[in-house]
């Protein structure tokens, strides 16, 4: 009788599955026998195991869609394929001719040249990252970016963690743990991924207060929700989303003056790390020495958003409160390695030399729309002749750049943008063609039924592969 947990195989399947080689066989196998020698026996074993293992799964299942991958050299070839898959790199770059500039899903700012410099001085030796070569003894790793933060803001004190979020869990746990933090119900925000103020709150131990309404919020709000319980007022950017119309909210000067009188530390998650003034360009933001300027106790702000470094988390302000939110336990869980401290010290160090060209979200934000005609232009004479005749249409208009990264969403930037329609394959097809290209991958943008290349966020020298793989994807 057949049994109720497994059913019966047929002849067919039987002698198919006679008829697979065994591991050893297949280990024989020339290609196999040399991949042996050059990776570890062990990860080779479990490939070809999972390998026989889909193979008689599939043969229980269809038999017949299997014949064609029995012999010998066929699952020598997928157990190859399967390995240098495995081995391959998964994160690898990509041309970014979306126009967004802090694109989150591409990696943020890219680091400056003089970041990776240091980055592979410093990873390639020792280094004095917790050691005072004065005193020959054990020092901190703040030190190599603390004056450099402290500079560029008017801050008191500064230290860095692994990214903004980790920045304000820490600051609340340490400053307002037991205890209640007062925030307006406007600036109750949920950032990328999930992060939310309340919930970050409630993770930190600290009672969230919320005072006022979703659009409006006064001083008087503030002051009457403070009592015993309180140890901080928080005042969050809402750098992801804006308010308008029906709206107040008290102003920084007001809620220092606040933090003043009461003694009642003042904390605001700026976000986006703005240390220049960039309205030249179309970016409105507060700048973090403002911040500081204005009274503010404590504030917190990412590295790789509009500062265009490295995935950071920076904690400046007042050094008495800085220095209760460094003893906190969680500062060492949340700390940054020494390549982090590099890459900021590079990019820091640029902005104390004016070199601002120098960090490239900052060149990218300041390019003017007449330079990206230019570049439009030269990159369609070099295009051309690469297409099939005929079939490809091809404009430069007037479009828009964003910063993005959950900074200034509102905010566009004058950009030349590059239409393209082909003949042969629909704007989505190309977009997707452009993204699964064999080489370099290529993120680009589909309006209104048309390919949209925006060269403000492709590096110059990226722009010969970047027409190379276009004109293979347009064929």
């Amino acid at each position: 009788m057949e049994s109720h947990g497994k059913r019966a195989l047929s002849a067919d399947q039987a002698e198919l599955l006679r008829q697979i080689p065994s591991v050893d066989q297949l280990l024989a196998q020339p290609r196999l026998a040399s991949l042996a020698k050059r990776i570890d026996r062990t990860l080779l074993l479990e490939v070809t195991r999972a390998t026989l293992a889909d193979l008689r799964a599939k043969i229980a299942a269809e038999p017949q869609t299997v014949l064609l991958v029995l012999d010998a050299a066929t699952l020598e070839d997928r157990i190859t394929s399967a390995v240098e898959q495995i081995l391959s790199r998964s994160l690898q770059p990509v041309i970014n001719a979306t126009g967004v500039i802090l694109h989150t899903n591409l990696g943020r700012a890219p680091l400056t040249e003089a970041a990776v410099n240091e980055f592979r001085r410093t990873a390639t030796q020792y280094s004095n990252l917790e050691y005072d070569l004065e005193a020959g003894a054990r020092g901190k790793r703040d030190v190599h970016t603390a004056q450099l933060l402290e500079r560029l803001t008017g801050a008191e004190s500064a230290i860095v963690v692994n990214n903004c979020a980790a920045a304000v869990l820490l600051v609340l746990a340490a400053l307002a743990k037991g205890g209640e933090v007062i925030v307006s119900r406007g600036e109750l925000i949920e950032i990328g991924d999930g992060f939310r103020i309340p919930e970050i709150m409630a993770e930190s131990g600290a009672t969230l207060r919320e005072v006022g309404t979703t659009n409006r919020t006064r001083i008087a709000d503030y002051e009457r929700a403070i009592n015993e319980s309180t140890r901080l007022l928080l005042r969050v950017h809402p750098s992801n989303f804006e308010i308008t119309g029906f709206a107040e909210k008290p102003t920084l000067e007001e809620l220092a003056s606040l933090s003043q009188r009461t003694n009642l530390p003042l904390v605001e998650d700026l976000g986006s790390g703005c240390l220049v003034d960039l309205s030249a360009a179309g970016i409105t933001e507060p700048l973090v020495r403002h911040s500081i300027d204005a009274g503010v106790s404590v504030v917190v702000f990412s590295g790789d958003k509009l500062l265009g470094g490295p995935q950071a988390g920076i904690v400046a302000g007042k050094k008495e409160i800085v220095t209760r939110v460094r003893r906190h336990p969680l500062f060492r869980a949340l700390r940054v390695d020494k390549l982090t401290i590099a890459a900021l010290e590079a990019t820091l160090g640029a902005y104390l030399r004016a070199a601002l060209d120098e960090i490239p979200a900052l060149r990218m934000i300041r390019m003017s729309a007449n330079e990206l005609n230019r570049r439009a232009e030269n990159f369609l004479r070099e295009l051309t002749p690469e297409l099939p005749p005929g079939e490809v249409e091809l404009e430069i208009t007037d479009g828009t750049s964003l910063a993005g990264g959950g900074s200034t969403p509102t905010q566009s930037l004058p950009t030349k943008i590059i239409r393209i329609a082909s003949a042969r394959h629909s704007a989505a097809q190309l977009e997707q063609r452009l993204r699964r290209a064999a080489g370099v991958s290529v993120i680009a943008r589909v309006e209104d039924d048309r390919l949209i290349l925006d060269l403000r966020t492709v590096f110059p020298e990226q722009e010969p592969q970047l027409v190379k793989t276009l004109a293979a994807a347009l064929r």
